[in-house]
């Protein structure tokens, strides 16, 4: 018996008074509508069908080939939308998840418990509720004596006794595929919306003599949906205590959880601790024993174990075991550091790469480089690679030592060994193990010094005569 996902994302969203489409806006460094992907991987869904209607190019673009997907062009109701999938799953045989675009907090266990329910009550369908302290606005399931549902009743038609009732429909479920399909046949639309609602395949399956049950999210949050600007700040900090949270349990210090930001791709090994300010994007993998902040910004960056970073930003870059990185430097995309590296305040990387124990430690520039094991880089150094037409490479060699102030202009080769001396502009390459000095030879006039003094104040006399 196969298990498919639909997953309804055909709604506009006009509450998010946005340009983007609703389930495009992100929570936690990614779409709403992937995390409901994500989810549905996570349930080893068979076969997920997407329902897309405004901004369907872009939705599409964003998925990929992770799902298939129908067109709802008139958004004629939930029952409406599910009925545009009838070609692609209507004649399996199987169960039937549905889920929404915009609630990205529901979770695979979760999902995993309502099929349980489902297929242990052999029920036609199954509904995901969920209980509120505030059900005010949302529909309430009334059960019978024996547990199932009776109906789903909206707010405005609740009597005082129903409006009491604080389970609420999340919206999802799952279904006997067949069943569904063929009870959305009979959904009419005479209401005042004119829509076909979902809902009304419960009523009609229980009518038929079907078993229909309900299942109770642990977690009323992952049945909500974000429908403005304020459901997706509220949306995205569930998400980011719920990420922090999973860190935490996997042996990650996180000093304040409400001062750090975390994406749901990120990866962070054990005895790491976070410090505040501290955000975390993308694909960043962090190793062992690190020490991440205050305050470092961190996007698809891979460290190692051991590695500091604090006061930094760092994009696309690699850092091994043991460097320590800050503060205040930028790693621009394609750095990358060995073992042991240093990387001080107010150093920018670009494209370049640095072996094992090799140190910029502060103020200076490397970009299109290659620098060899141990090499020292000292202050104010500038790699000159652009000719405001071309990049060019610098390649430092192993223990090669270049003095503060020193511009390499590319392309240029310092040779293993080499001593590049303080302040030199170096246009030719150093081979291995010379000494380059390229700078004006020093010159003191005696005395003169007091002549440009006095020259200046005898004119800055006659002007004021003036």
């Amino acid at each position: 018996m196969k298990l498919i996902a639909i997953v309804l994302a055909a709604g506009q969203g006009k509450r998010m008074k946005s340009k983007l489409y609703k389930v495009l806006h992100q929570v936690s460094g990614k779409p709403m509508v992937e995390h409901v992907l994500d989810t549905v991987d996570a349930s080893a869904c068979e076969r997920k069908v997407v329902v897309v209607g405004h901004g369907a190019e872009l939705v599409k673009a964003a998925l990929g080939d992770r799902a298939e997907f129908v067109l709802q062009s008139e958004q004629l109701g939930t029952g409406h939308a599910v009925q545009q999938a009838a070609g692609l799953v209507g004649e399996e045989e199987g169960t039937t998840v549905i889920l929404y675009g915009d609630t990205p907090l529901v979770t695979s266990e979760t999902i995993g418990h309502l099929l349980e329910k489902h297929k242990g009550a052999k029920a036609a369908a199954t509904v995901l509720t969920a209980v509120v302290p505030n059900p005010q606005g949302l529909g309430r399931i009334v059960r019978g004596d024996n547990g199932q549902v009776l109906r789903i009743v909206e707010q405005k038609d609740c009597s005082a006794e129903e409006a009491a009732i604080t389970e609420i429909n999340t919206g999802m479920y799952c279904f006997d595929n067949r069943k569904l399909f063929e009870a959305l046949k009979l959904v009419k639309n005479d209401n005042a919306q004119g829509e076909f609602y979902l809902t009304d395949v419960l009523e009609i399956l229980r009518v038929a003599g079907e078993t229909v049950e309900a299942h109770i999210a642990a977690d009323f949050a992952e049945g909500i949906g974000v429908n403005d600007r304020v459901g997706l700040a509220e949306a995205e900090q569930l998400m980011r205590a719920r990420i922090v949270r999973k860190h935490q349990i996997n042996g990650v210090t996180i000093i304040d959880p409400a001062a750090t930001y975390i994406e749901a791709g990120v990866v962070i090994g054990a005895d790491t601790i976070i410090y505040p300010g501290t955000v975390l994007r993308g694909s960043t993998v962090i190793g062992e024993d690190c020490v991440i902040g205050p305050q470092a910004d961190l996007t698809n960056v891979e460290l190692g174990n051991g590695v500091s970073v604090k006061y930094s930003v760092a994009v696309d870059s690699v850092v091994g075991d043991g460097s320590a990185v800050g503060p205040y430097a930028n790693l621009r995309p394609g750095s990358k550091l060995g073992r042991e590296c240093k990387i001080g305040d107010f150093v920018e990387l670009k494209n370049a790469t640095l072996g094992d124990g090799s140190k910029v430690s502060h103020l200076s520039y490397v970009g299109d480089a290659v620098v060899g094991k141990d090499v020292n880089i000292g202050c104010g150094a500038i790699t000159v690679n652009y000719d405001g037409f071309n990049k060019s490479i610098t390649e430092i060699g192993d223990n090669a030592f270049v003095g503060s102030n020193v511009n390499l202009i590319a392309p240029v080769k310092i040779g293993e060994g080499a001593y590049v001396v303080a302040g030199s502009t170096i246009t030719q390459d150093v081979p291995s193990g010379d000494l380059a000095i390229a700078r004006e030879r020093q010159v003191n006039k005696s005395g003169y010094a007091n002549k440009i003094r006095a020259r200046a104040k005898s004119k800055k006399e006659r002007t004021n005569k003036q």
